[in-house]
């Protein structure tokens, strides 16, 4: 049957030989405030146990399975002995109080189980909607005559991501137990789901790998051929970003913030990358830094005086649509790497817990991209003279990738100062790259690469002991941030870390783009550049447009916002007359 409480107007099913109806309503009533504390407490007590200290800093672990158990449901747990322990003596001594306290204490596992399960969930779908925002992005910052290609990459990195992250991937990643170096379990999800994890953490992590993969992509846009954007993502996704993850984000890993206990962590610290600066968007940049630098410019970029010469993309449009996706996106690639919600931090009833340190991850991380975007519209007013929305787009992404390592660890006022050094990176890395005649049509490898490198250094000066030992638990003592007087340990962590990540990163993507190009497999013939590859590769135009060679004519060309599925021909040449 089901009691219901007259105050909390809730219903609880009992039944007569498990409990006095009688009895169980009349303690309810008795100190109901209390008790909601009690079952507050007992709950985040379950939730630790669902999602235990070594994997709660970071995005889902996945390793010592065998040794982690799910016991929330075991009264031989000295978790659940004191959740019972507490809630018992408030049914009044009931004959069956024990059994209606454990009853009541799994339905709010129950309950935390499809909270945090929906809550990654949601996030990981956030996450998957940059991949549109990429799209967008990138469509944008190209030349129309090459739309339908960049377009498609763009689907291939989530379509061919998908399948070498399921066969392989994950595995590599969080495969535990294993070495520090590499995982070694979970090919194609085998043993999935466990009582640790589910497919959830799988979708999440999928989203994460082809987020590094899309922004390769952009690097060595409107000039490689088909094949490579197949080899290479395959690749990136399957076993090089994989790898890197391992080392940050395992519990095995040799440098992760959330290791195992009883292992010791690189300068007593570990790397805190908590998004993913470095993990995802240095290991993307790189990439990309050595795609572009292997193929070269695009025709055109630079003249024969070696002079910057602007190919500007076919759509402001698209670039500020993708823009504003990736912000929404990126609510769930910072906020969302705590993978649970249902957590707390203080004493029973009190307002701190995962869900407080989620808000201001968000809040930390809006910060960052606002004053990164205002500042490079003014620094590129100062410089060029113009308010240039596309240029502030990009400082806008900038602020985000730096401060996706430290987002959950530092206070909003040092998110600003993240922002503000991220806009003057990306400005001076853009001002290096003409200068070596560097071409990256979305300045992904300067944004990405460079802004990532800063902000782990970011997170190594400003982490705040309070959030490192909230986030990180288990580890009292902890270094911090260097100018929160926290020492140096922490920054010499992250060193090695942008060490490490450019050093494997170089180590791998860069021989398989130096052996594409002398298979030549990289980049196309001069001719099908100059044609735009939707004509020469994809069958047609995404638009009917009239396009002025940007090498000529500074402005660009101008379109007509038609689809066309057949060639465009070109117009006869009226023929002279000797009319007056």
């Amino acid at each position: 049957m089901q009691t219901k409480n007259s105050e909390t107007n809730c219903y609880v099913n009992t039944s007569d030989h498990d409990l006095d109806a009688n009895v169980f309503t009349q303690n309810m009533q008795k100190s109901v405030w209390h008790q909601r504390i009690q079952i507050i407490h007992c709950r985040a007590q379950h939730s630790e146990l669902r999602h235990p200290i070594k994997r709660a800093p970071f995005r889902s672990s996945f390793s010592a399975r065998s040794a982690i158990l799910c016991t929330v449901a075991s009264p031989q747990s000295a978790e659940m002995s004191s959740c019972l322990s507490e809630l018992t003596p408030l049914l009044g001594g009931a004959a069956n109080s024990s059994a209606a306290a454990g009853y009541i204490c799994n339905q709010f596992t129950d309950a935390g189980y499809a909270i945090d399960t929906t809550y990654l969930l949601f996030s990981a779908y956030l996450v998957f909607a940059m991949q549109l925002g990429f799209a967008m992005l990138c469509a944008g910052s190209v030349r129309a005559k090459n739309t339908m290609n960049i377009m498609l990459t763009n689907v291939l990195d989530a379509a061919a991501g998908g399948l070498f992250y399921y066969l392989f991937g994950f595995a590599f990643a969080f495969g535990g137990p294993s070495n520090g170096f590499i995982g070694k379990h979970f090919f194609g999800l085998k043993e999935v789901p466990q009582s640790n994890f589910d497919y959830s953490n799988f979708l999440y992590q999928w989203a994460f790998a082809i987020a590094a993969s899309g922004i390769t992509s952009g690097s060595i846009a409107e000039r490689t051929q088909f094949v490579a954007y197949l080899i290479y993502s395959a690749f990136l996704t399957g076993f090089v970003y994989p790898v890197v993850s391992h080392w940050f984000w395992s519990v095995d890993g040799w440098a992760a913030a959330g290791r195992n206990t009883g292992e010791s962590l690189l300068f007593k610290s570990g790397v805190i990358d908590f998004a993913g600066s470095g993990v995802v968007h240095m290991v993307g940049g790189i990439a990309g830094l050595w795609g572009a630098l292997i193929e070269g410019p695009r025709i055109g970029r630079f003249d024969h005086a070696g002079r910057s010469v602007a190919l500007r993309g076919h759509s402001a449009t698209l670039v500020v649509l993708g823009t504003f996706l990736l912000w929404l996106g990126w609510y769930g690639f910072n906020p969302g790497s705590f993978n649970v919600i249902f957590k707390t931090y203080g004493p029973s009833g009190s307002i701190h817990g995962q869900w407080s340190a989620v808000g201001r991850t968000a809040v930390t991380t809006t910060l960052a991209g606002c004053t990164a975007a205002l500042t490079t519209l003014f620094g590129k007013r100062l410089q060029t003279g113009h308010w240039n929305v596309v240029d502030v787009c990009n400082g806008l992404l900038g602020g985000f990738a730096a401060i996706t390592s430290g987002c959950s660890v530092v206070d909003p006022w040092a998110a600003i100062i993240c922002g503000f050094v991220s806009a003057w990176v990306l400005i001076g890395l853009n001002k290096l790259a003409a200068t070596l005649k560097f071409d990256d049509p979305l300045e992904a490898a300067q944004l990405h690469g460079g802004c990532g490198a800063w902000g782990i250094i970011f997170t190594a000066l400003f982490a705040r002991e309070k959030y490192v030992n909230e986030v990180y638990q288990g580890r009292p003592g902890r270094p911090y941030g260097l100018f929160m007087g926290g020492g140096g340990r922490l920054l010499a962590a992250h060193v090695i870390q942008i060490l490490v990540i450019l050093g494997w990163v170089s180590c791998t993507m860069g021989p398989l783009f130096f052996a594409l190009h002398k298979l030549g497999l990289l980049r196309i013939s001069a001719e099908d550049e100059m044609a735009g590859m939707d004509l020469t590769r994809h069958g047609g135009f995404a638009y009917v447009y009239h396009d002025e060679d940007s090498s000529a004519h500074d402005g660009g060309g101008g379109f007509m916002l038609k689809s066309a599925a057949a060639r465009v021909e070109p117009r006869p040449t009226p023929v002279a007359t000797n009319q007056v």
